[in-house]
């Protein structure tokens, strides 16, 4: 038993010194109150912000109808564009007052009914409907034409129907195809889901890279860090300290964020392995603490530190696939986020909370994040001891 006390001796000892270390970087964050009220807003009000804020959907789009056949069909036409949707805010006399008011930004969809719109549909010829679009914001004026389109051709095989009665047919013999949608995982399509999760992954990745690299950069201002490199410390020690203590931070929030607003505010579902979530969210939180790490050892001050963690995050962000979707980048550019520690961390977390995904099926991803998280803390260790050592 003493042999083996003597044999593993040291590695207490180590091990006690990086758990000292830990409990002094929680200490030191605790009093930095601009960083610790950041890290307390990005995983409670601003995850609460997240999902009441403004939403991608087309909602009261102002319509505006100039209907040149006044019939009842025209009519029924025009009102088809309902809530919540589109809100039909009357009609207009002209081309040119419509064509102002899509100008002046108080319509966003103009419907024009041309005359004798409804004798096209009774003698079953072609009834052309010009439906004219603000897309100055391309993404509602897509789903403003998307949804004009789907009300034109639901218009368009009532009426069929009701021809085929007229001349005594039965309409159930139409020829048709069945369009049955079943959505999976978000049934109904409840976007607080989506905006919550994305939110949080995008303050997991901000924080896992600046809190870390803020923790480095404060020994260098406050000359701590030759302190710690004359003490019976290793490099190795120092880093591996910081980068735990960070990682206690980014669970303890984001248990905070799912269990205390995500869950019993929005109803965000967590189907799978909460063990399981959290020991990847601990190695994601890893691999980013060793990105953070390394960005330190550019910079001499916390505003340069700051810019630098900025420039690494916002393409990380942008480009991984939590708001914008990776199938409409270039396939170059798809296959370079694979060096993305984000891009795999958002398969393991849609697929675990919304899809109940096991090790089994995310187990690529934890071996890319786990390989990049070893190259990102050799190269900030490597930057580390040629800084310092």
């Amino acid at each position: 038993m003493s042999t083996t006390r003597g044999r593993f001796g040291w590695l207490v000892i180590w091990l006690r010194q990086v758990g000292v270390l830990c409990g002094k970087e929680l200490i030191q964050l605790t009093r930095d109150r601009a960083l610790f009220i950041y890290t307390v807003y990005i995983f409670t009000a601003n995850i609460f912000l997240a999902a009441g804020g403004a939403t991608n959907e087309l909602r009261d789009a102002v319509v505006r109808v100039r209907d040149l056949d006044r019939t009842q069909a025209s009519r029924d036409l025009a009102y088809q564009f309902l809530p919540p949707y589109f809100r039909f805010a009357g009609g207009v006399d002209s081309e040119r007052a419509a064509l102002d008011l899509l100008d002046r930004g108080e319509a966003k969809v103009v419907v024009e009914i041309p005359e004798h719109f409804a004798r096209a549909l009774h003698d079953q010829r072609p009834a052309r409907v010009q439906v004219l679009v603000d897309a100055s914001q391309a993404n509602t004026g897509f789903l403003a034409s998307s949804y004009a389109e789907r009300i034109a051709g639901r218009y368009g095989a009532v009426w069929a129907q009701r021809n085929v009665e007229r001349a005594g047919g039965d309409p159930r013999l139409m020829p048709a195809i069945g369009n049955d949608i079943r959505v999976w995982y978000n049934p109904d399509l409840n976007e607080k889901w989506f905006n919550t999760i994305s939110e949080l992954l995008t303050m997991v990745t901000v924080a896992c890279i600046l809190l870390p690299a803020a923790a480095m950069i404060r020994e260098k201002e406050r000359g701590t860090i030759e302190q710690l490199l004359v003490s019976p410390l290793s490099a190795a020690q120092v880093m591996l300290s910081k980068v735990l203590s960070m990682m206690a931070v980014m669970l303890t929030g984001v248990a905070v964020a799912i269990f205390g607003i995500m869950r019993p505010v929005y109803h965000v579902p967590f189907i799978g392995s909460v063990p399981l979530f959290f020991l990847l969210t601990a190695l994601y939180a890893f691999v980013n603490a060793g990105l953070g790490l390394a960005a330190a050892t550019f910079a001499r001050s916390s505003a340069q530190v700051g810019l630098v963690v900025l420039l690494m995050v916002m393409p990380v962000i942008m480009l991984s696939g939590t708001w914008t979707p990776l199938e409409s980048m270039p396939p170059w550019l798809r296959e370079l986020m694979g060096i993305s520690p984000l891009r795999h961390f958002i398969d393991v977390a849609y697929g675990i909370l919304l899809r109940g995904a096991g090790f089994d099926v995310l187990w690529d991803s934890v071996l890319a994040m786990a390989a990049i998280g070893a190259v990102l803390f050799a190269v900030g260790l490597w930057r580390f001891r040629r800084q310092f050592g």
